[in-house]
């Protein structure tokens, strides 16, 4: 048996394909209703009840069918300008599934033949790629005696644009769900699942993903079920939503103020309600909520600012017209913290149409501040000693020589060497918990001194505090390996 399918990209009616009031008519003669009349009288000069039933009336019925074939349309639901170059495809998955492998192979067919040529048009011939017809339909018979519609079965549905075409190429993912009939046999039951496989919207409602359930009624034709796979599938025109991020300024030092501006651009046909704009902060910038205002073209418009930990969310109370762009502007502080950072923060934007409410972005636009400590810095300084320990408190006291050439290495890959007298000392040190760890290959003849005093120093690493701007003491005590010495 062969089935039609055609995933219906047109918005002529509810997603899932079932019987429809708005759908096409069509009759079907094992379709009747069946009326019949019951009456009770008691004759004229008699008890008795009679109980009469009319003759039966059989009323031809008609049962409206989903038009099995599919269109694409626009991003608004409308059909395209021109569908020259336009075509479907049918592929199967590859081992990943989400890839396309090779095209399915479709039982050739012959529309004259097999049904009437109305019920398979456009692709009479059963053509895998199909050109679009001018008015952007398409169908294609799928074979259930090739298990082409068994439970588990999927494919790939490839819309291909012409190569100078502005519109990209989409690709849905058809799980089949199996078949199914009726006690009667006069109806097919068929479930499946779309899945858009490019985070597209595949319905003008905007799902990415649908799973229908569908009854189709075709007693007229035992050799051919009709179905329609009810995707509501568009093409929408890239790049509909633009943002652009510049400052005042490429250089900043602590206490400096940038000044920043989010241009967002509507590039659709149509308004866009929603519209948001995020900016990421890096370490160290400060939004000065007071400096935000906004603009479209020349009028000033309200915008709400949300401060969420480093990001701030700049909302649009009003549409963005077809064309327009909104400019949102607003200030920021250097922080000392910021010398930390990269300089860089990030900012993207989105937007609902209104007339199908698609969730447009783009981004991010990035901008990169260079960052100068200036005359603030948190940086602070550490300073330590190796000593020989004698009396093992931890402390170097007099009589304790210090150790020249020790290594000490330090959390953040710097490796430092003592004098002569066994100091050593980094500057421009991050703030911050820092460990360094004693090198005892560097130290031939010694081992590390055990403390008496604090359990936590009997240990190669030490852990300090180094606060901004602040100065910390890391020290080591170690012992002569006299066990060595006397081998």
């Amino acid at each position: 048996m062969l089935f039609l399918i055609g995933v219906l990209t047109h918005p002529l009616a509810e997603a899932i394909a079932q019987n429809s009031p708005n759908a096409p008519i069509v009759s079907t003669p094992a379709a009747t209703t069946d009326n019949t009349a019951t009456a009770r009288y008691v004759p004229s000069g008699s008890t008795e009840v009679i109980d009469t039933i009319s003759n039966q009336v059989n009323v031809p019925t008609t049962l409206p069918l989903i038009d099995p074939k599919g269109k694409l349309v626009g991003c608004d639901g409308q059909s395209l300008t021109s569908y020259a170059g336009f075509s479907m495809a049918l592929y199967n998955p590859d081992a990943s599934g989400l890839d396309i492998g090779d095209l399915v192979s479709l039982t050739p067919a012959n529309g004259a033949t097999i049904a009437p040529p109305n019920i398979v048009v456009p692709n009479l011939n059963n053509i895998n790629p199909f050109p679009l017809s001018a008015t952007g339909e398409y169908n294609f018979l799928l074979d259930e005696n090739r298990g082409q519609t068994d439970s588990g079965k999927t494919y790939i549905l490839v819309i291909n644009p012409p190569d100078d075409s502005p519109f990209r190429e989409r690709r849905v993912r058809i799980e089949m769900q199996g078949i199914s009939r009726t006690p009667a046999l006069e109806s097919v039951i068929l479930s499946y699942t779309a899945t858009s496989l490019d985070g597209q919207p595949i319905s003008l409602t905007g799902e990415t993903e649908l799973t229908r359930t569908l009854e189709v009624r075709d007693a007229a034709f035992q050799s051919l079920a009709l179905f329609t796979f009810g995707i509501n599938s568009v093409v929408c025109e890239p790049d509909q939503i633009s943002i652009t991020k510049s400052a005042d300024r490429a250089a900043a030092q602590p206490g400096d103020l940038i000044v920043y501006r989010l241009n967002v651009r509507n590039q659709s046909s149509v308004a866009l309600q929603s519209v948001t704009a995020i900016d990421t902060f890096p370490t160290g910038f400060e939004l000065l909520v007071d400096s935000v205002s906004a603009q479209i073209g020349e009028t000033a418009v309200a915008v709400d600012s949300v401060i969420s930990g480093n990001s701030v969310r700049f909302n649009a109370t009003g549409p963005l017209g077809a064309s327009e762009t909104i400019d949102i502007v607003y200030a920021v502080r250097i922080t000392p913290d910021a010398v930390r950072g990269s300089g860089i923060n990030s900012a993207l934007a989105t937007g609902r149409r209104t007339d199908n409410n698609f969730l447009l972005q783009d981004g991010p636009s990035q901008h990169r501040t260079t960052l100068d400590a200036g005359i603030l810095s948190d940086c602070g300084t550490l300073i330590g000693r190796v000593f020989e320990d004698k009396d093992f408190d931890g402390e170097q006291q007099p009589g304790e020589a210090g150790i020249p050439n020790a290594v000490i290495f330090l959390d953040d890959g710097n490796r430092v060497v003592t004098d002569a007298d066994g100091l050593f000392s980094v500057q421009k040190m991050l703030p911050g918990q820092r460990t360094g760890t004693l090198d005892l290959f560097s130290l031939p003849g010694y081992t590390l001194a055990p403390n008496l005093n604090f359990s936590e120093r009997n240990s190669l690493s030490r852990l300090v505090n180094l606060s901004p701007g602040g100065l910390v003491k890391m020290n080591f005590g170690v012992t002569p390996t006299f066990q060595e010495e006397g081998a």
